[in-house]
């Protein structure tokens, strides 16, 4: 959830961060508020979506996600479980510093590398890309508290998020509106050079886990003017993955991990 919350983006790709009060977050710099929000999309996850492609019945689709993701390196895995002729279907994203790289597969064994310029592409057709979900803006390197303002009665600091010189992005600028109480994104935007939104993210469920909040649903408003909304279901933190299961032997590989949340 940059997504991120893409994301990874899914924001239920998080790691618990016990929320700050409101007064607190308000006296933190740009980079500091960042540099927490970063700090809540780290760690290790499993998770199960449903994700809505438009309006018809036969764009659902159940997916699990597998992902580790630090400030240095960032793996994750989306698997299709349903529909039934769709199931196996899947996308291994990898982040090494600012360098990405991908592959995808589809049963029985057609394997398709992503370029770094094919980032820009749709995953599975949604209205998310692939550098929706592997790129974070608050890793980019300029931050910037650019105003706030009310969603849903909760006033929130605007972040802005430059790439800044030498790292590629399909987007000039990111905002994201951050719930400073409980240190959520509620609404981010993101922009091409001209200043035009590119996708906005609008997160309408969020997630209360012990004392930590994570976005659990949200509504994805992509450039062709379609909508794509994903549920969140099931979540595990703290999970412990092995090497191969970010590989394309476990790309193939469709069953829920041991331990996982059935």
């Amino acid at each position: 959830m940059t997504l991120d919350f893409t994301g990874r983006c899914f924001a239920a790709i998080s790691v618990a961060l016990i929320a700050v009060p409101a007064f607190a977050v308000a006296e933190q710099s740009a980079s500091d508020l960042a540099a927490a929000l970063r700090a809540k999309e780290e760690g290790s996850t499993f998770v199960r979506v449903r994700m809505q492609i438009g309006s018809g019945e036969n764009q659902i689709l159940q997916i699990q996600i597998k992902s580790r993701v630090s400030n240095i390196t960032g793996d994750i895995v989306y698997q299709v479980l349903f529909p039934k002729e769709r199931k196996g279907e899947a996308v291994l994203l990898h982040r090494s510093g600012e360098k990405f790289s991908g592959t995808t597969f589809a049963p029985p064994n057609t394997v398709r590398p992503i370029a770094s310029g094919q980032m820009n592409q749709a995953l599975f057709g949604s209205d998310l890309s692939y550098e929706d979900i592997i790129d974070n803006p608050f890793r980019w390197p300029q931050q910037a508290i650019v105003g706030t303002e009310a969603i849903d009665n909760i006033q929130c600091q605007i972040l802005e998020s430059k790439p800044g010189k030498g790292h590629s992005s399909s987007y000039s600028s990111v905002k994201t509106w951050v719930d400073p109480r409980r240190l959520v994104p509620l609404r981010i935007e993101k922009y091409d050079n001209s200043g035009k939104v590119l996708r906005r993210i609008n997160i309408t469920r969020v997630l209360l886990d012990g004392n930590d909040s994570l976005p659990a649903d949200l509504k994805v408003y992509g450039p062709r003017g379609t909508v794509t909304e994903i549920t969140g279901s099931r979540i595990k933190r703290g999970v412990t993955y092995a090497d191969s299961e970010f590989t394309l032997q476990g790309l193939k590989q469709v069953t829920a991990r041991p331990g996982s949340p059935e």
